[in-house]
């Protein structure tokens, strides 16, 4: 069971979040404002967050980008929830340090399948390092390094650096990327893994250049 958190301002969604995620055996606590859930992080830390992009009192890629910059909650998986689709406002809410996110309107099935594949991630036991010349993945630490110098990632980018790695030279599939990553069987978008895709090919400089598009397959790192 998993503590989650989730910034909604729309009553009727929250409750729906509410009562799915509980009904999935997890403790949920929702919030109307950001506030509020300011307030909560400092009596306990939950082991994941849905934000809702459109709030009273503060936009959700900001609460993003604040978690980000706290020592204690920068690792936290965040799944933002939003009515926003076009390639921008997705890849804004992904360089601001999102996990994932979910367009409304979203099915229960899609949100128990996404925040169980994310949660299921964050305690995966996996090999203490992969390495793929200087670029190194501690997966004990859970940090990414060129040349000693530290990347910052988010989940997604993360797992999916680690999966390109563990599978050098393998022309990996969409389809496979989307079950080995998401770890759900939910048909979503190519452009899904193609903006995380982009967003992580940014952070890692000449090393994603390295990160190949198969076109009509997939991808590959060489």
């Amino acid at each position: 069971m998993a503590l989650i958190y989730i910034v909604e301002d729309d009553d009727n969604i929250r409750e729906i979040e509410e009562f799915a995620l509980s009904n999935a055996n997890h403790k949920v606590v929702g919030f109307a404002c950001a506030a509020d859930f300011y307030k909560k992080l400092d009596d306990i830390l939950p082991d994941l967050c849905l934000v809702d992009i459109m709030l009273p009192d503060e936009n959700g890629n900001e609460i993003v980008k604040k978690l980000r910059g706290r020592s204690d909650t920068g690792k936290i998986p965040v799944i933002m929830v939003t009515a926003k689709t076009t390639d921008l406002d997705l890849a804004k809410g992904l360089e601001d340090g999102a996990d994932d996110y979910i367009k409304k309107p979203f099915s229960v099935m899609e949100l128990i399948s996404r925040v169980k594949a994310l949660l299921r991630r964050t305690v995966e036991e996996d090999v203490s390092e992969l390495k793929l010349d200087d670029l190194i993945i501690n997966h004990i630490k859970r940090e990414v390094s060129i040349s000693g110098k530290p990347i910052e990632l988010t989940f997604k980018e993360y797992e999916l650096l680690s999966l390109f790695i563990k599978n050098k030279g393998i022309v990996l599939s969409r389809d496979t990327i989307m079950d080995r990553v998401w770890g759900t069987d939910y048909e979503g978008e190519s452009r899904t893994i193609d903006m995380h895709v982009k967003t992580l090919r940014q952070k890692l400089g000449a090393y994603g250049n390295r990160i190949r598009t198969i076109r009509n397959v997939g991808y590959i790192i060489e």
